[in-house]
């Protein structure tokens, strides 16, 4: 495969070129979106505490739907991005497996949202604390974003490559170290939470991988520009 480069990117003002800019734009917005609602959740529902609660478990509880539509909207937003990214790039490394890998991170949260994370930990207040028992439902949540997280480094490293290839050393070493970071922390998270350091080094690791997608998606719409 070649290297992507400037002039695979649609740079016409044609109205496919316009819908390739407005589903980048969404890559732009999902990240901010979905930081801002979990963190507002994070600080103001009683109980919850960063150093002790994955967000996931923010499903739960009366306000529960609030961060269930946060992760499907989101989903939805990266992979209308991811579909932005395949119809920017025409040619190059990275120009199929990039986007697809970003659409699975959007698959993994859509489906993370609809099947709903355990309450563990003491979260919601009355949970007993610890783990708790894993429903079919928490189990596939697991599953899924799992899945989800795979992908999203997948998509880092691939988007390392191309660039790396176009001797973009900056933008290689930016996506290959959110790629890395990111595969750290989530290794760190699946070896149990609970963990005041490891959930606090995951939370980072996530805002890291949505400031990624931002970036990448507003890279690609300057390019097209």
């Amino acid at each position: 495969m070649t290297a992507i480069t400037a002039t695979a990117l649609r740079t016409d003002c044609s109205p496919q070129a316009r819908i390739t800019k407005s589903l980048l734009g969404w890559g732009v917005l999902a990240g901010p979106l979905y930081v801002v609602v979990t963190g507002v959740q994070a600080l103001t529902r009683d109980g919850f505490d960063l150093t002790r609660h994955p967000a996931s478990l923010l499903a739960n509880g009366g306000l529960g739907w609030v961060q269930i539509a946060n992760l499907i909207l989101a989903g939805l937003m990266t992979v209308a991005a991811a579909v932005g990214m395949r119809r920017a790039v025409r040619a190059g490394r990275g120009r199929v497996w990039g986007p697809r890998l970003v659409a699975l991170y959007g698959a993994g949260l859509i489906f993370g949202g609809i099947f709903r994370a355990d309450p563990a930990f003491g979260f919601p207040v009355g949970t007993p604390d610890g783990p708790g028992p894993v429903s079919w439902h928490g189990l596939l949540h697991f599953v899924c974003g799992g899945i989800g997280f795979l992908g999203l480094i997948g998509a880092c490293l691939v988007f390392a490559r191309a660039y790396a290839a176009l001797g973009r050393r900056g933008w290689a070493i930016y996506s290959g170290a959110t790629g890395i970071v990111f595969f750290a922390a989530f290794a760190g998270i699946a070896s149990g939470p609970g963990n005041a350091v490891i959930n606090l080094a995951f939370t980072a690791a996530v805002v890291l991988g949505w400031a990624w997608i931002c970036a990448t998606s507003a890279h690609l719409m300057r390019q097209a520009a």
